[in-house]
């Protein structure tokens, strides 16, 4: 690994109690380069702009995908990343998915260790802070050719967070729009997703709503995800989430989820989610919660759904009674060092890893 550290921390201007989540950008990134049918040096460079031209591919045909992942502190200055291999497992698949190289796991594993912990004095303490962590792959042949590029690059970056929704949100059910179709990249973290999300959602706005919760694209049936995140919902003491697909998101916090829900004895059932299974249980009063889970927002709850020109209210239950709350609780104090961690999930950053680099 190449290593140039910066000479202009930006450190003492941060102010943790006061930021910005998305627009606050730690000292360093990592960049590696791919051409000639294989990756170059990983190289650890002061944060900043790299040269590009509107040519580029990516910008032009898409080929892009990213990943968000997390670091945490706890209260003795530790350093964790938390399940690091999920993350790296799925960015091949994206990779791949968009005919984009894979990244080796040496690549992905010992940049992001390097640069979190040159930059450890970045990662926020207290509850609900962290270090949003990006790593992301993108062509960047400059050629106006409807094909796979010949050269592309991965990085990564990272961003200091806090709470991303404070309050429960109202979502819209979507009877027209879908986030994926079948045999497309729903499956992917393709950064094309994201763009093609944002027109429905500021439809959705209009009307008085946070967010959508998307429905499969052939019937408008089923729930899929919502918004960016994937979906949950407790009828009675059960909870639902779909199953993952190829229009579905293979959720990190998804699949935390589920294995604090059975480690605490609550029946979990991934199993399809039909909309009107949802509505009939919000009509007997057996809907007791309905919420999104996802990386940056942790858990978000719903306080309203919309259906068919109706705004149905859900009850916001106490945080001793929501199961949505509950595991939240587990698996924040996981990640932070709080509680014992059965499944071997959190990494310690160790000091010694850029000394060594």
């Amino acid at each position: 690994m190449i290593i140039q550290k910066t000479e202009n921390s930006r450190l003492a201007s941060f102010d943790p109690q006061n930021f910005s989540f998305g627009n606050t950008f730690i000292d360093h990134m990592i960049i590696c380069e791919y051409e000639n049918g294989k990756w170059g040096d990983v190289r650890l460079l002061p944060y900043g702009p790299l040269p590009f031209t509107p040519a580029m591919m990516g910008v032009n045909y898409g080929q892009a995908c990213f990943e968000g992942m997390k670091a945490y502190k706890d209260k003795d200055g530790k350093v964790f990343l938390f399940r690091p291999e999920k993350n790296f497992e799925r960015i091949n698949k994206s990779a791949k998915r968009l005919a984009m190289p894979e990244v080796t796991e040496e690549m992905f594993m010992e940049g992001l260790k390097a640069l979190v912990n040159i930059d450890r004095d970045w990662v926020p303490q207290g509850e609900g802070n962290s270090l949003y962590i990006r790593p992301l792959i993108f062509a960047t042949e400059e050629a106006l050719k409807a094909r796979v590029a010949n050269k592309y690059m991965f990085a990564i970056v990272a961003t200091p967070a806090k709470s991303y929704y404070a309050e429960p949100v109202a979502v819209k059910i979507s009877d027209h729009y879908s986030r994926a179709a079948s045999g497309g990249v729903g499956s992917a973290k393709a950064a094309g997703n994201y763009a093609a999300s944002f027109y429905p959602t500021q439809l959705a706005m209009e009307e008085g709503y946070d967010q959508i919760i998307w429905t499969d694209d052939a019937t408008h049936e089923y729930f899929e995800e919502s918004g960016t995140m994937n979906v949950f919902v407790r009828i009675d003491d059960t909870i639902y989430t779909p199953p993952t697909s190829e229009k579905i998101l293979d959720g990190v916090t998804r699949d935390s989820f589920l294995n604090l829900a059975a480690r605490k004895g609550i029946t979990a059932k991934v199993e399809p989610v039909p909309v009107k299974k949802v509505i009939e249980a919000h009509k007997n009063g057996t809907l007791k919660e309905v919420w999104g889970v996802g990386t940056a927002v942790v858990t978000t709850v719903f306080k309203a759904l919309g259906y068919n020109g109706e705004k149905l209210e859900l009850p916001l239950l106490p945080d001793n009674e929501s199961f949505a709350a509950q595991l939240k609780k587990d698996l924040v104090d996981l990640q932070t060092n709080i509680s014992e961690d059965p499944f071997g999930w959190r990494v310690l950053v160790e000091k010694e890893v850029f000394e060594k680099a």
